[in-house]
Order: structure tokens, then C-alpha cells, then sequence
């Protein structure tokens, strides 16, 4: 059978070859009516363009580079995994490549992002676990190497730089939501179970439990201090912590989680304590939140990819759009709440699980 060649598609669209074309490698040139009528006859002929030509012709190789974690473990280590098959079958969409790349550290990623940048193998990167004052940014800007991050640039005073495209998940109005949500169950002593600082990303969540505490109940400093516990990303951390917590004087009412392994670290210790009575909301959604039935905040990362693909490509497209071309040089996207009953948990010792996890991580 014959496939279908760019005369095809003009034919059936009612324009010329070079609309076909604009359409396929600038769309922005293309009227919105005309870009329309013409991707609904791409559509509807099955048409795909010869790629491998289009990069030899453009001198460009239409693929996005990003960097596979090393800390893609533990049971909030599956976000990244998400987010990443999520960008690579939205950037399949747009006729992009996403290419995956190791480095140990940060000095690493950036070597590794010059060789690839150098040998013409990648247009654009993605940059993963962003950190206070983090190095990779800054290079890239100065290398004039196209990028987004999903994380904000902690640590600097302008969040809105355009030279630094960046996507991330609004943490704070996420617990925020979570600890209302309990406060309005007729909760009154609503506990943090957090990360020890400094963590960037477990600072701006704790503020929205912080936030919410101050507002509806008008608490001061020394009582949010007595309803935080810090801990550690795991689970038989999170467990001995919140035993500790539930064999004190005041008992919580409910608990809100940094990650979703302190929060099951939290309903173990609760069912071992008898106390399965108190309600637990976890932040990340992930497999083993919905497997045991423990509330979550979901970071919504078909979302986040999208978002960072638009930041990099704009709405339609797949070549890198420069920045100063863009409305807008970043996106926050505001997590759901997912609530649900959490089953009854088999007795067995949570040292036995893997739920070591980076706990500045996206």
C-alpha cells in the first residue's frame, strides 16, 4: 500500500506544498483556520513526515535530552518515572526524541550536556531535581543552551527570569488544600510530618500546612512547632517517628505527609498503635498510596510535561521557541487531592521496605 505524501495532504486540505510544509516545520507562520484544515487532513490521511530528512535539512536532530535520576528508588522515586514516560509520549506527539543520559552530579550533568551539545545530538534539555543555588541553570544560560526545569530556581530572588524556563507543582496550595480538608472533617490537631531542613521543595509544603493551621485555627509559632515532626524519607524512619508521636501526652487528629512514604510509614504506626481512626494524606499519589488506599496529593505530571514541552516548543511545533519569544517563562501547575480509605495493613516490619527517596526531588 502506498503511504501518503505531503501532495496528498495539500490535495486534501486545499493547499499549496509549501503550506503543507509550513504547517509541519513553522506552524506559527500558518493561519489558525489554515493549520487546522491541513493537521485534520494529516490526521485523517495517517500522513508521517520523513523525519531523519527533516534533521538533515534543518540542521537540527528534533530530540530533548534529560538526565535518568540516579535516585529513581524508594516509593516517591516513581514521580520522576512518571514524568518522564509522560514527556517522552507527549514529545513522540510533536515528532520529538527525548534522550536519556547518566551523571552522578550535577558537575557531571553539565559536562555531559556540553559533549552532547557539541556533537549536535540534542537541541534542548530538560533539568530534573532542582535544588537551592543550583549550577546547572546558570550554565546553561550562559551557554545559550536551551532549557526548562520541572522545579523553580530555589535559592534566587527572581523567580521570573525568562532565560529560565521552568514548570513545577504549587506544593504549598497542595498541603494547603490537604490540611483543610481535614480541619473541615472536624480535625483540630492536624500534625506535620515533614523532612528535616533545609529541603527546598519540603519547606514550600510545609508552609502550606502552616498556612492553613494559622488561618482556621489562629495558632502561633510554639504550637505548629509541637505538631511537626521531622523525619528522614523513609518508612521505617517515618514508622518509629510517629510512634513516637502517638505514645505522647496530645494525640493528632490527623496527619498531613511530605511524600507519600512518611505517610505510610504514618498509617503503620497508627495501625500499631490501634489508632486507625486518624486520617493520613500523603503528597505524591503514587502506586503504593493507591494500592493501600492512603489519601495523596497528586502532582498531576501529564500536566508538568506538557507544561515544560510548551515552554520549550510553545503551544504547537516541535523546534525550540527562544525565550524572549514567550509570554510567559513558566508554569505552575496546581496538584488534586485524592482522598480515599485506607485498607486494613498486614503486620510485618517496615524496615523491610525500600523507602529511602530523595527528599528534595520532583
Amino acid at each position: 500500500m502506498r503511504l501518503p505524501t505531503v501532495e496528498d495532504v495539500a490535495r486534501t486540505a486545499r493547499v499549496s506544498r509549501q503550506t503543507v510544509s509550513n504547517v509541519i516545520n513553522t506552524p506559527a507562520r500558518v493561519k489558525p483556520a489554515t493549520l487546522l484544515r491541513v493537521q485534520a487532513a494529516i490526521r485523517e490521511l495517517d500522513y508521517r513526515p520523513n523525519q531523519s530528512a527533516r534533521r538533515l535539512r534543518q540542521q537540527k536532530s528534533a530530540t530533548i535530552g534529560i538526565r535518568l535520576d540516579p535516585q529513581l528508588n524508594g516509593i516517591s522515586g516513581a514521580v520522576l518515572d512518571r514524568f518522564l514516560h509522560s514527556l517522552t509520549e507527549q514529545a513522540t506527539e510533536r515528532g520529538l526524541r527525548v534522550l536519556l543520559f547518566t551523571a552522578a552530579t550535577p558537575t557531571e550533568e553539565i559536562d555531559q550536556i556540553r559533549a552532547l551539545r557539541d556533537g549536535a545530538d540534542v537541541d534542548a534539555f530538560v533539568l530534573t531535581a532542582t535544588f537551592d543555588h543550583d549550577p546547572r541553570p546558570e550554565w546553561l544560560i550562559e551557554q545559550k543552551i536551551p532549557f526548562v526545569t520541572f522545579g523553580r530556581p530555589w535559592g534566587i530572588d527572581d523567580l521570573n527570569d525568562p532565560q529560565h524556563r521552568w514548570v513545577d507543582v504549587d506544593g504549598r496550595r497542595g498541603v494547603y488544600a490537604a490540611t483543610l480538608s481535614l480541619l473541615d472533617a472536624g480535625a483540630e490537631r492536624v500534625a506535620w510530618i515533614g523532612w528535616p531542613p533545609p529541603t527546598a521543595t519540603g519547606d514550600d509544603r510545609r508552609s502550606g500546612w502552616e498556612d492553613a493551621m494559622r488561618e482556621r485555627l489562629g495558632l502561633g509559632d510554639a504550637e505548629l512547632a509541637s505538631l511537626c515532626t521531622e523525619v528522614v524519607d523513609d518508612v521505617a524512619e517515618a514508622t518509629n517517628a510517629v510512634a513516637n508521636v502517638l505514645a505522647g501526652a496530645v494525640l493528632p487528629d490527623g496527619m498531613v505527609c511530605a511524600s507519600d512514604t512518611l505517610a505510610l510509614g504514618a498509617l503503620i504506626a497508627a495501625s500499631t498503635a490501634g489508632r486507625r481512626d486518624i486520617p493520613i494524606i500523603g503528597f505524591d499519589d503514587t502506586p503504593v498510596a493507591a494500592a493501600l488506599g492512603i489519601s495523596s496529593v497528586e502532582q498531576r505530571l501529564d500536566q508538568v510535561a506538557a507544561g515544560a514541552l510548551a515552554l520549550l516548543l510553545g503551544p504547537v511545533g516541535d523546534s525550540v521557541v527562544a525565550s524572549g519569544a514567550l509570554d510567559v517563562a513558566h508554569r505552575l501547575i496546581e496538584p488534586a487531592l485524592v482522598l480515599r480509605r485506607p485498607q486494613d495493613l498486614p503486620m510485618f516490619n517496615p524496615s523491610r521496605i525500600d523507602g529511602t527517596a530523595a527528599a528534595d526531588k520532583h
